[in-house]
């Protein structure tokens, strides 16, 4: 325990960097291209690292190198560790030279079409020379790239028992789902529905892993229903649109996404109310996490558009 401390009080932000780095890309040739070292040069590195700790932090094989059970703690702790040193720098930009900054945030599909887009405007014409990474995905996807500080914050449908360790949730509104299909829809006719008429529809769903999907097939399962019948699994809101739009498909969306097409009359919300299912809205942020001043700036830009929402 002691050598370790002492080890970690010899480690530097170059080392914690060729380290994440090495874990990243699987080999020290990779590493070395990466960051502008030797094969030779990261070998020693890791090597030196390994002996100041005391431990070995990598597994070698034919193929590459692994973390072990230590390496990937350091790595673990180097991703978030960096992270804060980029918002430390970003800060002193900001400070040195007025409002800008970088955030990189990821986006679930009920932020994607017009909470995230009308928050991003606001912040850029408040801090024009912002910078915003966006990263599109579901929950199993974002939600590890926020724990290891490769994102600010993910804003989008709130998970309910996933994704919950390391992160606070802050709702911003809810919306309710709707039945969405082409305007000349056998289905689009009907002036009442029930689920029981939905189900020999093919339909456009999202992964299994999500809440909405849960969601659904739960509404059906309460009504005595086999689970709707999955054509097309997808999270792509233009794919989704153009089949929506072309096909027989229907597909379940918030209402907020579907707004815009709904008011221009590319796609019907079929008459059909899933009342059960409330769609929370809100903003994951890394626990104990300190956000960078451009960041924090969005997610005040966030909070603002979503109290308009709820007014709404």
């Amino acid at each position: 325990m002691a050598r370790t401390l002492i080890g970690l009080h010899r480690v530097s932000v170059r080392q914690l960097r060729l380290v994440a780095t090495v874990a990243e890309v699987g080999t020290m040739v990779r590493a070395g291209d990466v960051i502008g070292m030797t094969q030779s040069a990261v070998t020693k590195a890791v090597r030196d690292l390994e002996k100041d700790l005391g431990v070995d932090l990598f597994e070698r094989g034919n193929r590459g190198v692994t973390p072990t059970i230590y390496g990937e703690a350091l790595v673990s702790h180097a991703r978030r560790v960096l992270a804060q040193l980029e918002h430390a720098a970003e800060e002193i930009d900001d400070l040195a030279h007025g409002a800008g900054g970088r955030v990189a945030i990821g986006t679930l599909l009920a932020a994607s079409a017009w909470l995230l887009p009308t928050a991003i405007t606001r912040l850029r014409a408040e801090r024009p020379r912002v910078a915003v990474d966006v990263v599109e995905g579901t929950n199993d996807r974002l939600q590890p790239m926020l724990l290891r500080g490769e994102l600010d914050m993910v804003v989008g449908r709130l998970s309910e028992f996933r994704h919950r360790t390391g992160v606070d949730q802050e709702p911003l509104y809810s919306e309710e789902v709707v039945i969405l299909a082409r305007p000349d829809h056998p289905l689009a006719r009907q002036e009442s529905l029930h689920l029981a008429d939905l189900q020999e529809a093919d339909w456009i769903l999202p992964p299994p892993e999500t809440t909405l999907r849960r969601q659904l097939e739960k509404a059906f399962f309460d009504a005595g229903l086999d689970p709707p019948r999955c054509a097309i699994q997808s999270v792509s809101i233009l794919t989704n649109r153009r089949l929506l739009n072309d096909t027989d498909l229907i597909g379940a969306w918030p209402r907020g996404v579907a707004a815009d097409d709904l008011a221009e009359g590319r796609l019907v919300a079929l008459a059909v109310r899933l009342d059960e299912i409330v769609w929370p809205v809100g903003v994951a942020t890394r626990r104990l996490a300190q956000l960078s001043p451009a960041a924090d700036a969005l997610l005040a830009t966030l909070r603002a558009v979503g109290q308009e929402a709820t007014r709404r």
